[in-house]
């Protein structure tokens, strides 16, 4: 099965998603066709695999390789990843992503919640089978608490006026940076690393995520529906306040309340005002830094693990995440 063309250097890498993506297939069989049908194509949609290629890389830093498990463990990562999108789609009521239709606005919000929970299912299903110990389930399952926390935190702060750069960077911990940290950790644990090297490919996988997200809520300052497949500034329509803004709100409060203050009501000619407000104190430039900053600790955590081809994809990929525009 085909996957993204991002992976078409790394022929060995594409071909194990491949079996990732084929192994998730395989293991969907739901009584209600609608849902298993939403499901598969849910799972073929494209995305970029990026949070199982981590773990599959990750898989090669001790000493024992094992394939198989290695490809299980980063199916039940993708699983994790494609139940808690297809919930965000219906908390934010998106009408696509990636320039498709979401489930949710073709089949409804309970098809959608039942397909994200199927998913969820899968994941215990595969862990169960393939994970190593009770220790790693235990871990991926704390793991998965984290995720749903920070998805809880920042429908709470939804509208709410933004506080500080230091709870914003605790919401997006949990929210997005907790699955990379997961996925490389496991991966680690899966080939018998070292204790310090799989806490070292933990603190990997969180510095990743964190810029990762940075990067995320910059891009939506800056694409449309052709580059993100979303509306420019989704996320501020939504009531979700994001670094940019959290950035420039420091330089100039005011200038920023009465639009928040219109929470769902702001029109084109809001969006465009805020949008140079933000360009004028500079909140993306800003954004950009510090998402640099955790990119560059990302590279160091790197340098400490073990050395093997892995990590030069591993450095290549996590490099090119900072300069993304999708």
């Amino acid at each position: 099965m085909g996957v993204h063309s991002m992976w078409e250097d790394y022929p060995e890498l594409a071909k194990d998603l491949s079996s990732v993506i084929e192994l998730i297939d395989s293991q969907i069989h739901v009584r209600d066709k609608t849902i298993e049908t939403i499901v598969k194509n849910f799972l073929h949609s494209g995305g970029k695999l990026l949070r199982p290629a981590y773990s599959l890389l990750c898989s090669q830093i001790g000493p024992e390789q094992d394939k198989e498990r290695a490809i299980a463990i980063a199916a039940a990562i993708e699983c994790i990843h494609m139940a808690t999108l297809i919930h965000d789609d219906v908390i934010d009521e998106a009408e696509t992503r990636h320039g498709n239709p979401t489930i949710h606005s073709q089949k409804g919000n309970k098809y959608a919640v039942y397909s994200g929970d199927y998913l969820f299912c899968l994941t215990f299903n595969l862990l169960s089978k393939y994970a190593q110990s009770l220790s790693q389930l235990e871990f991926n399952v704390k793991g998965m608490e984290k995720i749903l926390t920070g998805e809880l935190e920042q429908l709470n702060s939804q509208y709410v006026e933004p506080v500080s750069v230091k709870d914003y960077l605790s919401r997006i911990a949990g929210k997005t940076a907790q699955l990379f940290a997961v996925s490389c950790y496991s991966g680690a644990v899966t080939s018998k690393a070292a204790k310090r090297a799989t806490m070292q490919a933990w603190n990997l996988g969180h510095y990743i995520g964190m810029a990762f997200q940075i990067i995320d809520d910059i891009l939506d300052y800056q694409s449309d529906d052709q580059t993100l497949g979303k509306p420019v500034m989704n996320d501020f329509r939504q009531g979700i306040y994001t670094l940019p803004l959290i950035y420039a709100m420091k330089e100039n409060r005011q200038a920023f309340i009465p639009f928040i203050a219109k929470k769902d009501q702001l029109t084109d000619n809001d969006i465009s005002a805020i949008s140079d407000l933000i360009k004028q104190y500079q909140g993306i430039e800003k954004a950009y830094d510090l998402a640099g900053k955790y990119t560059n600790k990302a590279l160091k955590e790197l340098e400490k693990l073990p050395d093997g081809e892995y990590k030069n994809i591993l450095y290549d990929i996590t490099a090119s995440l900072l300069k993304r525009n999708m």
